[in-house]
Parts: structure tokens; sequence; C-alpha cells
């Protein structure tokens, strides 16, 4: 979804939701696509994308680049209502930024997510048992 970011927000959201649909999707990445202080995030209904991630049994990130931060702690809060599992995730390009999960963790709290609403906090084999589930 690294492209066409001037669609309406119906087109948009029905973009993401068909992705969404494809069979071996797993986890919605970038979900806002948003570049704090570089680019506002998609015009989509985020509820809704939620919503069909929950249908689905997916999974959204919660990208920790401090200049991403997507989700927003208000989707959080959302995902968390619909009992959808949040994955944060470092957006490492190299080791040194793995040190973004910190920003990450923030954001997940100030969204009120708990270690059960976090996807990657289980043990290995529940994790692959919950990946299982969408491929």
């Amino acid at each position: 979804m690294h492209s066409r970011f001037d669609l309406s927000r119906a087109k948009q959201t029905g973009r993401i939701l068909r992705a969404m649909d494809h069979p071996h999707f797993t986890l919605l990445a970038h979900p806002s696509g948003r570049l704090i202080e570089k680019r506002e995030p998609y015009d989509v209904d985020m509820l809704r994308i939620i919503r069909h991630a929950k249908q689905r049994g997916c999974f959204l990130e919660l990208n920790a680049h401090p200049e991403r931060l997507d989700l927003l702690d208000s989707h959080c809060q959302s995902a968390k209502e619909e009992g959808v599992l949040v994955s944060i995730n470092s957006d490492a390009h190299s080791t040194f930024d793995f040190s973004n999960l910190k920003f990450g963790v923030g954001q997940a709290r100030r969204g009120w997510l708990e270690k059960a609403d976090v996807l990657n906090t289980r043990p290995l084999a529940a994790l692959r048992k919950l990946l299982r589930r969408t491929m």
C-alpha cells in the first residue's frame, strides 16, 4: 500500500480490505501509512479495517519506528475492544533498530494494550498456532 495515497476514503479502505482477503494475508503492516511530519495517514475507515481483521482472524502491526508509531493509540484501543491482536514491530533494517521497540511499547501503553493484547508476547508454540490459523 505504498502508493496511491490520494484515493478517496471509501476506495482506500476497500483497497486495504481486498488485500486483507488474500488467502496468505496474516498481518497489516504500516496500517495508516503515516510518516510523522512527512506524510499524513491514509484516509481510511480504520474501525472497518480492524473489524475485518477480527472477521478474518488476522493481526495488525504497531510499527515502533519513531517516524511512524503506527497504529495510533486510539486505533490500539479499538483493536483491543474488537479483540484483534497487535504485533509490536521495530521496523528494523539493522540490529540497531531493535531499540525502537521501546517506542512501540509506549504507544501500546497509551492505547491501553496489555500483554494479552500483543501477538508477539506469546511463547513460540502459541505464536505458531495463532499464525497457522491465517495461513
